[in-house]
């Protein structure tokens, strides 16, 4: 559909338009509202972007005369009466699906260029008997109620798709806002219908697990190749950039968030998660930063900044199991299950592992885990953990292909899962007859706990060489560190990357130590009490004052990797020869370190089990003279039963937890509307937009980062991960 007939249709409608948006008031029961909005087939089977910009002058000419006509909130009466008549519609309600479009593209008007205040006296209805007052309410939960209270249709599917880009054109304050403590208006609204905010969150969840495609012939524009550029190629430069300031993301990344050609087009499902989590992030601060009446809410992460009670992310916190309350239901007291959200576990979890290469379904499984411990739970107990885990450690194969924000978010759920003792034991006990994505190596009879090493020390590696972020750094070996104690069977490959990435960060650790040492102070004293990992100025910095913070940084990276060693050898070791060969193979490695003060107490551990080993081996080529690499495993596995931890030192079993910064809004919310923006399929304005930074400031982000391809470290996967065979200690 071109610009053609768009202009055609708008042209015709021009005089109807023209009276709408004029300055001579029309009765709200005027028959001039059914002609106006009788367009003769759905406004949404045209081209987005030209729509509105051809009602771009309509838009400013009915915000000029609405205070005397009022008729932006008779338009919205209009809107709650098609909604409450087309639910149980068999057949595509044109007229209703249009009042919504026709709506949406006032409100987006009023969004975009006025503040909450103001849009509010446009939303005040005067001199109408039986008319509500103030159509801020009625029109919003309108809209709620409709999207949970209606089952999805052929028929229907097109009106509750654009219900829900209405909510999200309307929710797009906070796209349009000077800050994040700004007032919205129809958020505050939305925030107030706590009887629907359960329904609401069930029916998005269900629209999300359905995935259902548009139907066959639906009159909802498709972008063509024909048409050239995307229809938010600006505003996507424009988000991809400014977000490239704000999160270090690569403008260049955001074109894997449009689904690739040839997927099947879910914009239902798409929308209705968009909105989901944009409801569920309002107001969304720390538990620890709450209310304290918001303790016994069984929300974690409750409230918000101006004190937010969000009943959507209650609702989401909250949900239950559909298929264990059937069964239990009747065990519990009268009405216990009434407000509570229910939804399928199962087809959740399903939908989860199947979508998890979307950033959105990656942030519904972030916020499902932290805040919902029923859910949590149901995913610890899972026999099937390959379902949900395998898709997200290919995204993490692929992280050159994915958002760095999405990196960070995969990483932190496998934090969450491992701070559990028997998801650490299930994942090693899980086998894996193959992995397909890896293409470095074939990665035959593994375990899907190898396989998780493997790919966050792979992680490591492509953090350091690209990214350089700390945080990253710091949660991919928390995990690994949750994980150590309970390692089995670790396959030779996964002990390898281990004894491996020790060399790296070592090497890293050297060369900032030279650096230091050329700057003054000495390396040990710098070493011996620098800051955690995880402090927010540790992003390593340039010339002497950065070099000692970065070696700060680097000590404690080193410290963790000798803990994960430890564990391993103290914990697991019979069960776990290939990591006593690995070291064995590579042992030369650790003698620089021996004496550091903040090494040696961990090192001695580890040379304890070498110096073991060492005897054993120098033992067997007394016997049998030089040894083949099977003989030495064979040595290794024999004397690994016989292992007692005889002089071994113990240590406080290091564990790591995840817990929310004090004010997760200021990354939630630029980041959720980054996803709108890049995937919602409506044309905003980028001009308009400034949740983002400067857009100047952002190009020349862009640039730099787009020319900037020099690091400290070079990263080929291809020499680091060839397949050479193992050699002979």
């Amino acid at each position: 559909m071109g610009a053609a007939e768009s202009t055609s249709v708008l042209e015709d409608h021009q005089r109807l338009i023209n009276r709408f948006t004029g300055k001579d008031a029309i009765p709200l029961d005027d028959a001039f509202w059914n002609e106006l909005l009788a367009f003769p087939f759905p406004l949404s089977k045209l081209n987005p972007q030209e729509v509105d910009a051809a009602t771009r002058q309509a838009c400013a000419q009915l915000v000029h005369h609405n205070a005397w006509t009022g008729h932006f909130p008779k338009l919205l009466i209009h809107l709650i009466r098609e909604l409450e008549g087309a639910g149980s519609a068999k057949e595509l309600p044109v007229k209703a699906v249009n009042t919504v479009y026709f709506t949406r593209l006032f409100v987006k008007h009023l969004v975009e260029l006025y503040s909450s205040e103001e849009i509010g006296r446009h939303l005040v209805m005067r001199g109408e008997q039986g008319a509500p007052a103030d159509l801020l309410l009625p029109t919003v939960r309108a809209l709620l109620a409709f999207v949970a209270n209606t089952e999805v249709s052929a028929a229907l599917y097109l009106l509750q798709l654009e219900c829900v880009n209405l909510l999200l054109v309307m929710f797009a304050t906070q796209l349009h806002a000077a800050s994040l403590a700004a007032s919205h208006l129809f958020l505050d609204a939305a925030m107030q219908q706590h009887d629907l905010a359960g329904p609401f969150v069930r029916r998005l969840l269900l629209l999300y697990m359905a995935q259902q495609p548009a139907p066959a012939r639906l009159p909802l524009y498709t972008r063509t190749p024909e048409d050239g550029t995307a229809p938010n190629a600006g505003v996507l430069r424009r988000v991809g950039s400014s977000v490239a300031s704000v999160f270090l993301l690569p403008y260049t990344a955001y074109s894997y968030l449009v689904s690739p050609p040839g997927t099947p087009q879910t914009p239902l499902a798409n929308n209705s998660l968009l909105l989901l989590l944009v409801l569920v992030h309002f107001g969304h601060t720390n538990a620890a930063n709450a209310a304290p009446e918001d303790e016994h809410t069984g929300e974690e992460g409750g409230g918000g900044s101006a004190g937010v009670d969000n009943p959507f992310r209650k609702a989401l916190c909250t949900a239950r199991d559909a298929d264990f309350d059937a069964v239990d239901a009747s065990m519990s007291p009268a009405g216990q299950f009434g407000a509570v959200v229910r939804v399928s576990y199962a087809r959740l979890y399903d939908c989860l592992g199947a979508c998890l290469k979307a950033d959105t379904s990656t942030l519904l499984l972030y916020s499902l885990l932290h805040a919902n411990p029923a859910f949590l739970e149901y995913v610890l107990v899972r026999t099937d953990l390959d379902t949900l885990l395998l898709p997200l450690l290919e995204v993490l194969y692929c992280a050159a292909a994915r958002t760095p924000n999405q990196i960070y978010m995969l990483l932190i759920i496998l934090l969450i899962l491992s701070q559990d003792a028997s998801f650490n034991a299930n994942v090693h006990k899980l086998p894996l007859t193959g992995v397909p994505w890896y293409r470095e190596r074939l990665l035959q009879r593994t375990s899907l706990g190898s396989l998780m090493v493997v790919i966050l020390i792979r992680t490591v590696k492509y953090n350091l060489s690209k990214l350089r972020d700390v945080y990253l750094h710091t949660n991919c070996l928390a995990t690994l560190a949750n994980m150590a104690p309970h390692a089995h069977h670790l396959n030779a490959y996964a002990a390898q990357r281990l004894v491996s990435l020790f060399d790296m960060l070592a090497k890293k650790y050297t060369r900032l130590s030279d650096a230091a040492a050329r700057a003054g102070p000495s390396p040990a004293s710098l070493a011996s009490g620098g800051p955690s990992a995880a402090a927010p100025e540790a992003g390593g910095g340039e010339g002497a004052e950065g070099v000692p913070t970065e070696l700060h940084i680097y000590t404690d990276f080193l410290r963790i990797v000798l803990e994960i060693m430890n564990a391993i050898l103290t914990y697991a070791l019979p069960r776990n020869p290939e990591v006593v060969y690995a070291l064995l193979h590579r042992q030369e490695l650790f003698q620089p370190f021996r004496n550091h003060p903040r090494f040696y107490e961990l090192l001695e551990n580890i040379f304890t089990v070498l110096d073991f080993f060492n005897v054993r081996m120098d033992d067997s080529r007394l016997s049998v003279g030089e040894v083949s690499v099977e003989r030495v495993l064979q040595v290794v596995v024999a004397n690994a039963r016989q292992w007692r931890g005889e002089g071994m030192k113990m240590f406080t079993e290091l564990r790591f937890t995840y817990e929310e910064e004090l004010h997760p809004e200021e990354f939630f919310i630029p980041y959720v509307w980054t996803l709108v923006v890049a995937q919602s399929g409506i044309p905003w304005d980028p001009g308009c937009i400034t949740l983002f930074p400067n857009s100047q400031h952002a190009d020349l982000q862009l640039e730099d980062i787009q020319n900037h391809d020099a690091y400290d470290v070079g990263y080929d996967a291809a020499s680091d991960y060839a397949d050479t065979p193992r050699e002979s200690v």
